[in-house]
């Protein structure tokens, strides 16, 4: 008797370690009932973009039953390093973030690719030499939005002669969206010297910093023509900042936005804003159908770029009423 129970326990053993081996990525193998586990870090809750991005992948995870493990690194780089390891110690199937800045990526993706666990960026890259540190990019071309925003303005002082006073409002020092959007801006605009940009400095996406800045861009520069916002939070803090000196945004100083979130198409529609590029933060889909194929051990695509358009104000009023964000 006492054999014939010792061979059940040692069966018994058996079987528990053969059911906790291995998975076909290095991960957990899924969330014990067959779901693949994601770990995502997100850069923050800084805008109404971050807040629609975020509820895309939420709501998306649902959907394509997939177990989301969520982390809010409040735009701090040094939380989202802390999350993807503990994601990694954690053995999930697939990582997906958002980094906070380009830089500083290549030690803990490094440890990722080790534990064999997938990476995939959304939203922002980073700037790693080593592209194998990572599956796939899954978000938009800022640089062409930088573009979009330069060539509208191009095109509506295209007759005039006189100089045209540029102030920016930049993203949060280092993300790549910042860097982009800066860099296509200047490239489209450079081609003509009446375009000055004579004030450039981070409201951080964040429409309480966008009026602050705007405020002290008001201050030191008694001509401003056109403001070039790399968001539309920071945009909508301009507009308050605008209004409490005395001037009509969208007249006395032209505006010219990226994201197309309600807040921003509304300001549109009401003439405060004069032209919106349009960044998509509804990525949801598109990652829960990348991150399926790389923990399968699929191949995709190494840059997957969203597809978005531009708004005038005719443009918003016609869009606003079924906006999903």
């Amino acid at each position: 008797m006492l054999k014939r129970f010792s061979a059940l326990v040692l069966a018994g053993v058996t079987a528990f370690a053969m059911a906790g081996c291995g998975s076909g990525s290095g991960g957990s193998g899924g969330s014990g009932d067959g779901k693949i586990v994601m770990g995502f870090s997100q850069v923050g809750a800084e805008s109404g973009w971050r807040t629609a991005n975020t509820k895309s992948v939420q709501e998306s995870a649902k959907e394509a039953g997939i177990d989301l493990k969520f982390s809010d690194a409040q735009q701090k780089q040094e939380n989202q390093i802390k999350a993807i390891r503990s994601y990694i110690q954690q053995k999930v199937d697939v990582i997906a973030f958002s980094p906070v800045v380009e830089s500083g990526w290549d030690t803990v993706l490094q440890e990722a690719k080790s534990a064999k666990i997938p990476v995939i960026l959304t939203d922002r890259a980073v700037d790693s030499k080593d592209t194998s540190l990572y599956r796939t990019f899954l978000g938009s071309d800022f640089v062409e939005e930088g573009k979009k925003a330069g060539q509208w303005l191009v095109d509506q002082y295209k007759d005039s002669k006189d100089p045209v006073n540029i102030v920016q409002l930049e993203g949060t020092t280092g993300s790549a969206p910042a860097n982009d959007r800066k860099a296509g801006f200047q490239q489209v605009i450079s081609a003509d010297p009446k375009f000055k940009v004579i004030a450039s400095q981070s409201g951080n996406f964040t429409r309480a910093e966008g009026k602050q800045v705007m405020e002290a861009f008001l201050k030191s520069n008694p001509k401003i023509d056109v403001l070039y916002s790399h968001n539309d939070d920071m945009a909508l803090g301009a507009i308050e900042a605008i209004e409490g000196a005395g001037k009509v945004p969208g007249k006395d100083i032209k505006i010219i936005s990226v994201d197309a979130v309600h807040d921003g198409m509304q300001a549109l529609a009401d003439g405060k804003i004069n032209f919106i590029v349009e960044c998509s933060p509804l990525l949801g889909p598109q990652l829960m159908d990348l991150a399926k194929k790389v923990v399968k051990g699929e191949q995709v695509p190494a840059r997957v770029v969203t597809q978005e358009t531009t708004f005038t104000q005719d443009q918003a009023k016609q869009a606003l009423p079924s906006r999903k964000y």
